[in-house]
Formats: C-alpha cells, structure tokens, sequence
C-alpha cells in the first residue's frame, strides 16, 4: 500500500471544485416577491410527494440454485440456497468468517466483529426449519462506521471518539435485525464520514479491483467488502456521494433513496440537511429485497417520512422515458466512462425505453451550494471538540476550516436555493421517468497522490469524485449507482439512474432490467494470491 501523501496534498485535493465563490444571489426573487424562497420548502415538497401508507412488499421470485461457494452469493442467491436447504446460516457465516480472515479487505475494510452473530444465526437456522423466516432471514450485512449497533465500538473512523461503544441499534439495524438479517461486522468509514482516504486511526481501505486505488468514499469498507465478497449486504451513507462512489469505483450497487425515507436515528450526523442511509448490494434486484423492510418513518427522526412503494416498479422497460441530460454531467467525464454510459443506453433503448434529451440548468452553482451546506454543517457539529482538531484527519481539519469561513448569508443563501433547483429538476423530470447519467469521470482514484485520470490528464480527487452526484443529495431525489463495464485499466465505471420524489423502485427496477441483459455487476476482483 502506497504511504500517506502530505496533510497539504490531502487538503487540496479534498477542496479541488468543491469550494464556493462568495457572492449575493442575484439568480433569488427579490424578498418581497411571493416566490421568494424559504429553506423549509424543499423538505415540505419532498413530504408532499410521499406515499401515505405502505403498500404491501411483493414477494420477489428466487433465482435458480446457483452452482458457487457460498461467500460469491447475494442475497437472492442465498436465499435460494436456504430455501432448497443446501446452506444454512451458521455455515454461511463461518465462510465469510474464513473469507475475511484470509482476503486482504478483511484487514481494512472490517474493523471488528458483531459479538451476537452467531446467536442470531442459530435462531435464523431454527426459522428456516420451522418455516416461520422472515423476509432477510440468515442474510448477513455489514455496518459503516457512523450506524450504531448495539454492543459494538462505532468509532465515527476518527481518534476523537476513543472506545466508544453503541447503546443500542439504529433504526436501520433494528429493522434488518427485525426482518431476519444478521449483523455481522463493522465497516471503515473516512473520519466522520467526510474525511480523506488516509484515515489516521485506521488507514486506508485499498479497492479490492487494484490496492494501490481507493474505494471511494465515504462508505470506504461497506465498497470493499461487498466487492470482496465479505459478505452480501451493507449499509452507507451518503450527503456527496458517500453510497454512490464506492458502488461506482468498486463495481457494486448502491442506492441513495429518497431523502428521509430510511430515518437517521442512531446514525452520526456530517450534515442534518443532506444526510441520507441507505443500502449497498451486488444488484438491483438485491436491493429491491431489502429496501421494503428498512423504509418509513420511525417516530425519532423528525425528517423521515413517506414508504417504499414498490407498486413504482415496472415489469418492463417498454414506453418509459430516459431523461439524458448532457451539459455539466458529460463535462469531466473519461471516454471509456461515457461509452459505457452510451453502450447502457442503448441496451435501455432495445429493451422499449425512449430516451429524451434534458437540460436540469445550471447544476455547477447546485454543487457548490451543496458543498457550502455541509461544511457549515459540519464545521457547527464539530464545534465541540474545536480544541482537539489537531487530533483530526487532515481532510476532516480542511473541511472544518472552510466551513468556519462561511458567511451565515453564504449558508443561508445555499439553503434558500435548494428548493428552487429541486422545483427545476421536478420540472425536467415531468418529461421523463427516470434521468440516467454517467457515474464517477474516471475509474478509482490513486492512493498515492490522491487523483483520478480523466483521458490521461490526473485531476484532484474532489473535482471528479462528486460531481454528478451531489446534486441528487441537494434535491434528496433517489439515485442508483449501478456498474456499467471496465475502463481502460480494468477497472469498474459505472452509471447513475434518477427518479422523483419516492419513486426508489422505479430506480431499482430500471436498474435490475439493466443488469438482467449484462453481466457488469456479476464481475468480481481478481482473487488475491
């Protein structure tokens, strides 16, 4: 693994494009105009589109008994498995258990066991036998390091934290726990779910395609271990991009849903206006199998709303309308990156879908305004511990300081913006059902120097990672990141699809029609020697 670069190369490659130019909002309606924006309207729009009740979850088809060791299964494979009674828990997870131990992502993407797995395997075994499983009964996941799971040291990735140990589970875990599923270890995350690829307490996690690239972040161990075949499920987060990037760099899927539809209790805030959780898998099929029983509000978080309504799903492609939007979202992007996006457009198009041009405005102001609200955010969580910054990550410490140079206007005025772009992107998507963009610009970023090649030229890390990505966390509209082939050093590139307001299995159906006429996201890591 390469050695860390510098706190001044990480802090500059950190900030490269993300950083904001200062300067009063002439594009807002004057104050006394009655469309003069209020920070609260994106979320009461957001609210406003939620489904009312849950609709039932549709029991999905298994797939035929695959022919494989049991760490290569997903979930629907496992759950075949299971069901044809030629796995059981214990056994599955005594193969991860060997494959961790032996796999080189074991050793940084895994920071430490769940102490009650094995109980809770044993009373997923006795379920499968009496025919009382639930619906992820015996599925193992993994936990970023920002998600509380009772018992377990949740660290946050970060020095600052010491041995902490969670109280009690996340509604998130509660619910995977609830509907069968098996906590199995806690996953790396960059510090505070915002800091570089070198984390000081931990170190960095090597992307499982090549050591010497990263993951991605900030979901750096849930990307590695899915790709690693460590185990079949894990949960991320995502305020920038932190589900999509690892899903893209690492050749996994990942969604973003619908901002509030999975709550936040028991999950360490980076930044309250822009922080979603969700999960991470191999497919979109697998995802759509867990999203059900994850999903809907919780009494806690006062932002979660709405339900999973997988009744958005479509059979098929025919007739549905691709929204292609150029512009900002093909500006930064490798030639091997947009081929592939083009080649998965034109398997959307032999499938019925009809693809549209869209233009979703100026998008290059929406990112930096994104940017503005989490590191204010993040600067104003931190505040606390302001005396014990030196004992932060560099990448942490950068983003502090820039965030404690914003003006409140600057803050204000980034919140006040938001629900005028979410209106826009809303207004483009009437035209169309989904929006299907190019992933990340270029294939995973070099730990040595912190940069990503887009056609032979290295740009810094942040001016590539987010960009196609954080507008969807600005808006809170649901985004998969969905792989789309190899790019010119064998490395995964990926594609993002977009849908409205809760319209999260729109997105995973689109995506698994993908994926059931290629075979990208059945691709694996070389095996380690």
């Amino acid at each position: 693994m390469s050695a860390p670069v510098s706190d001044a190369d990480i802090a500059r490659t950190i900030l490269a494009g993300t950083v904001p130019a200062a300067g009063p909002a002439h594009d807002l309606p004057s104050a006394w105009e009655a469309a003069a924006p209020e920070p609260s309207w994106a979320e009461r729009r957001l609210a406003a589109a939620a489904p009312a009740r849950a609709a039932p979850a549709p029991a999905l088809a298994l797939p035929p008994l695959a022919d494989a060791a049991p760490a290569m299964l997903g979930i629907g494979a496992l759950q075949a498995a299971y069901a044809a009674g030629a796995l059981d828990p214990a056994g599955l997870l005594a193969a991860l258990r060997d494959r961790i131990a032996r796999h080189p992502s074991g050793r940084d993407a895994v920071l430490a066991p769940i102490a009650d797995a094995d109980a809770a395997a044993a009373e997923s075994a006795r379920r499968l036998r009496a025919g009382t499983a639930r619906p992820l009964e015996g599925v193992p996941f993994g936990i970023k390091d920002i998600i509380d799971c009772a018992g377990a040291p949740v660290t946050c990735g970060s020095r600052l934290t010491g041995a902490r140990v969670a109280g009690r589970d996340a509604t998130v875990v509660a619910r995977l726990r609830a509907a069968g599923a098996i906590p199995l270890a806690m996953l790396a995350t960059t510090e505070f779910a915002c800091g570089s690829a070198h984390n000081p307490r931990y170190g960095a996690v090597g992307n499982p395609w090549n050591r010497e690239r990263w993951t991605g972040g900030s979901s750096t161990g849930s990307g590695a271990a899915l790709a690693a075949r460590l185990m079949p499920l894990a949960l991320g987060t995502d305020t920038g991009g932190s589900i999509r990037v690892p899903a893209a760099w690492c050749g996994i899927t990942g969604l973003k849903p619908t901002r509030g539809l999975v709550p936040r209790t028991g999950v360490a805030p980076l930044s309250w206006t822009l922080d979603h959780v969700g999960p991470m898998a191999r497919s979109a099929e697998d995802l759509a199998r867990v999203m059900p029983w994850i999903a809907g509000p919780d009494g806690e978080d006062h932002l979660a709303g709405g339900h999973y309504d997988p009744a958005r799903a479509r059979p098929g492609l025919a007739g549905l309308r691709v929204g292609v939007p150029g512009g900002w979202f093909t500006q930064m992007q490798d030639e091997a990156v947009l081929a592939a996006w083009e080649a998965m457009l034109g398997v959307l198009e032999r499938q019925g879908a009809r693809l549209v041009p869209v233009d979703l405005g100026d998008v290059a102001t929406a990112h930096a305004d994104g940017y503005a609200i989490v590191m204010a955010e993040l600067a104003a969580l931190q505040e606390p511990d302001l005396d014990r910054a030196p004992d932060l990550d560099a990448g942490t410490r950068a983003r502090l300081a820039q965030g404690r140079t914003l003006a409140a206007t600057d803050y204000l005025r980034a919140l006040r913006r938001r629900p005028v772009v979410q209106a826009r992107v809303l207004a483009a998507l009437e035209g169309v059902d989904v929006l299907v963009t190019p992933g990340l610009g270029g294939e995973a970023a070099s730990l040595a120097d912190l940069t990503v090649t887009v056609n032979g030229r290295p740009e810094p890390l942040q001016a590539v990672l987010p960009r196609n990505t954080m507008l969807f966390d600005y808006t809170g509209l649901p985004a998969l990141m969905l792989p789309t082939g190899l790019g010119r050093t064998g490395l995964p590139v990926s594609a993002q699809i977009v849908a409205g307001p809760y319209d999260d299995a729109l997105c995973l159906a689109v995506g698994a029609a993908f994926q059931r006429d290629t075979d990208h996201h059945l691709r694996a890591p070389p095996e380690p020697a």
